[in-house]
């Protein structure tokens, strides 16, 4: 199966729920290592067990010198409960219903030379500061997740294909920095063109096909 056939299955079926691969994020965000130290990385759609948004900010949190890094899910995705082995050692059960939400401000690494998978599993099992359910479903536009996404520098993600115009108006209304994942026919968009024409808005160094960073 190609690389992309996932992000174009996704886009035919108008399914939301597809995870980027962690190997087209680490190619695309090398082009901005030196944004990211002292600053608070929000990834609003991305369950922090699947995500590969959240793995490589985890994975690069010290590296990248990350001030903290948030990541929220939506609750009614279908993925939610599925890693029921990450998910055993909490009080409740997870169910798709919830948003959860991982909220860090360092990534200890056992080894002391880099952060390994299990250093990641460790921290994300933490009950003092792994992964928590949020009070709502997780919606990016819920007031919960809105007052995260006030505390943060950065988002970073790949947002909802069928609500990206809402969800880019909702980054520049809070004034974020961002870099998120889109269909290439965004740029059409009456609410996106005007916004990289005003040079608020660029296109990512990378392309996948049909999908722009």
């Amino acid at each position: 199966m190609g690389k992309n056939d996932n992000l174009h299955k996704a886009k035919e079926a108008k399914n939301d729920e597809f995870y980027t691969q962690y190997e087209e994020i680490q190619l695309e965000l090398n082009h901005y290592e030196d944004k990211f130290k002292g600053k608070t990385v929000l990834c609003n759609c991305d369950d922090p067990f699947e995500s590969n948004f959240c793995k490589f900010f985890l994975r690069n949190f010290n590296y990248l010198g990350l001030k903290r890094l948030i990541c929220t899910s939506y609750g009614t995705s279908p993925v939610i409960g599925q890693q029921l082995t990450l998910f055993d050692w909490m009080d409740e059960p997870v169910m798709s219903g919830n948003g959860y939400v991982m909220d860090i401000t360092e990534v200890p690494m056992a080894n002391g030379r880099g952060v390994s998978d299990a250093d990641i599993e460790t921290l994300l099992k933490s009950k003092k500061r792994g992964v928590k359910k949020l009070n709502g479903d997780g919606d990016f536009r819920s007031e919960e997740c809105i007052e995260y996404l006030k505390q943060a520098d950065i988002v970073v993600t790949n947002p909802p294909f069928s609500l990206f115009r809402e969800y880019v108006g909702q980054l520049i209304e809070y004034g974020k920095q961002f870099l998120i994942i889109g269909n290439v026919n965004a740029i059409t968009y009456k609410e996106i063109f005007p916004l990289i024409k005003e040079n608020k808005v660029w296109l990512g160094y990378r392309s996948l096909n049909k999908y722009v960073f």
